[in-house]
Formats: C-alpha cells, structure tokens, sequence
C-alpha cells in the first residue's frame, strides 16, 4: 500500500496538470447529465494535429538537426556575448517549427554544458532565463509553435497569415526587449573547445519516435475539452464565466495563465468566448510572468534544478525580474494598439 502511495505521489508530481485536469474533468461529469455528449466534446482536429506536430519533432529531435547547426555556428563563436546570444536566438527560431517546450528540452542542457565546457558557468542563469523567453516569444510567430496555440488555431480557423500579424507587434517588441539585455552580457574572448560528439542510434528509431510522444498531454488535452464541455452546460458556471470573460479576454487570459498556464487557459477562455483575436494576444502575453504561466517555463526549470541546482534561488530572481517586467511592457503595447 505504501509503494503504491509513493508511486501515485510521484505520478502526481511528473504529471501535476494531466492529473489535476483528469480528476476535476470526473469530478464536472457528476453535475451534468450523462450522455453521448462527450465524446463531441474533444476537438479531434487540435489532437491530430498536435500528435502529428510532436511525431515530426520526435523525428528531428532523434536525428539531432537542430543541434548540428547549432554546433557548427558555435564553432565560429569567440566571445561570451557572442555564444549566449546563439543559444538564445537558436530558441527562438527553433521554438516556431518544433515548439517552444521541445525547444528548451534540446537546448538548455546542451547550453548548461556549453557554458560549463568554456568554464563560463556564471552565465548559466541569465542565458536559461533568456532561452525561455525567446522559446516563448519563438512560438508566438506560427501557430503550430505551442500547444496554447494550436488550440486557438483549430478552435478559430483564423489563417497562418492573420495569427501571425496578430501577434507580430508583441514578437518584434520582445525580441527588441532581448537584445537590449544580450547587450548587458560581457564581450570576453573564449575559446570553444570540443563539447562532445553526437552518438546517432540508428537501432529501433521509430520505437524512440512513438515512444517519445508526450501521450499525457494529449490525456490532458481531452480531460480539459470534457472539463470545458461540462461547465459550458452548467448553467451557473456558463453565466459566471461569460459574465466575467467577454469583453475581458486578454486581461482573463493573462491573470488566467498565471495560475493555471496559457494551455487550459486557451481552452477556458475558448469555450466561453469567441473574440479569438483577443483570446490570442491574451494566453500568448500571459505566458511571461510567473513561473506557472507556461509549461516552457516550468521545462526549462526543472532542468536548470537537474543540472545545475546551487543556482535555483537566483534563477527564480532573475527569472521573475525579466519575465514580469515584459509582460508589464507587452500590456502597454496592448494598452497603445
């Protein structure tokens, strides 16, 4: 009984959305009527495109060709400024086609032992801190770069080409908001020695592939539509949430993606609203803030605290500092357009 506590524990905490969306998803089941209404509640479009997303990403990550380029422009690097701005700009290129979640999984470890190998391990938390940032600012660019996004691209049918001119002022001012603090990163000369050669694995390619789809975010995904699905028919919960969300959506989509994260918050603020557009700059701005406002962030994090975590404290700091000083200048940008 203990072991099975104890794996139930750490189930909760390496799956704590999945498991608190599954458990309040039952827990709505008990206010409606049943019916054959739930299966209609799951947008299939969103989870298809969304396995088929992450198949291709498994694909690339296993083939290892983002980190090939990046080895090979960090061999024309020679000084610190210099190296930090191609981990974090590598992010936010790599964040629009693979995701930004799947960016800072390939790349944050490989930025820690960069900086470590070049014994430059003071920068480790300001470049994570940024690599974040930029994965989050990346995804913003198509809507295929974050789960958030994906749902708000198949929920409103609103065009590659419109997603991105809705969000292009808010991309072209966080990417200026980078650079100006790349510009605080000391200029001194390095020398990047050899960080290490990638080991292909040619051996049961396609079982890595499937075997690394993140099959609990799509769980959480269909939780979250039968959760939504219920308290659109609960007519006091429909009544509160419209009241409180139209006409309200980016301020609602930012406050909401500070406590629950941007991705059920795309999908809350979906079902209780149509301004799209709105919804859109909401949950993308509201992933900068806190560490909860994205799952990007709490990624990028926990790997920090694996690989390097005497710094943790200070990453947080840090982490909070920036994050919330361009979220307040993205209102203002909001405020002004």
């Amino acid at each position: 009984m203990a072991k099975l506590i104890d794996k139930s524990i750490s189930f909760f905490k390496d799956e704590t959305v999945f498991s608190i969306s599954l458990l309040l998803a039952i827990i709505s089941c008990f206010f409606v009527k049943p019916n054959n209404n739930y299966i209609n509640y799951i947008n299939w479009e969103t989870l298809i495109l969304l396995f088929v997303i992450m198949i291709i990403v498994e694909v690339l990550k296993n083939l290892a060709v983002f980190e090939l380029l990046v080895r090979k422009l960090l061999k024309k690097i020679g000084n610190t400024r210099g190296l930090v701005s191609i981990l974090v700009f590598i992010c936010f290129i790599s964040s629009i086609f693979i995701t930004n979640d799947v960016s800072l999984i390939i790349f944050v470890p490989f930025s820690i032992l960069s900086l470590k190998k070049v014994k430059r391990a003071d920068l480790i938390v300001i470049t994570v801190c940024l690599q974040t940032i930029a994965a989050n600012v990346g995804c913003m660019v198509l809507p295929i770069g974050a789960p958030h996004n994906i749902v708000m691209y198949t929920t409103s049918n609103i065009s590659f080409g419109s997603f991105f001119l809705i969000l292009l002022p808010y991309v072209i001012v966080s990417l200026i908001f980078l650079i100006a603090v790349l510009l605080f990163i000391p200029k001194e000369d390095i020398a990047i020695h050899n960080i290490g050669e990638i080991q292909f694995k040619r051996n049961r390619f396609l079982k890595r592939v499937f075997k690394g789809v993140d099959y609990y975010l799509l769980l959480t995904f269909i939780a979250l539509f039968v959760l939504i699905g219920n308290l659109e028919n609960i007519a006091f919960f429909n009544t509160i949430f419209k009241n409180i969300i139209i006409g309200n959506e980016v301020v609602c989509g930012v406050i909401v993606s500070q406590i629950i994260s941007n991705v059920p918050a795309a999908m809350l603020l979906s079902g209780f609203s149509n301004n799209y557009e709105a919804i859109i700059v909401g949950i993308n701005i509201g992933g900068f803030g806190t560490l909860i406002a994205s799952m990007a962030n709490l990624i990028s994090y926990n790997i920090l605290v694996r690989e390097y975590n005497e710094s943790k404290l200070r990453y947080l700091l840090i982490f909070s500092v920036l994050n919330i000083l361009l979220l307040i200048i993205l209102l203002g940008v909001y405020a002004i357009t």
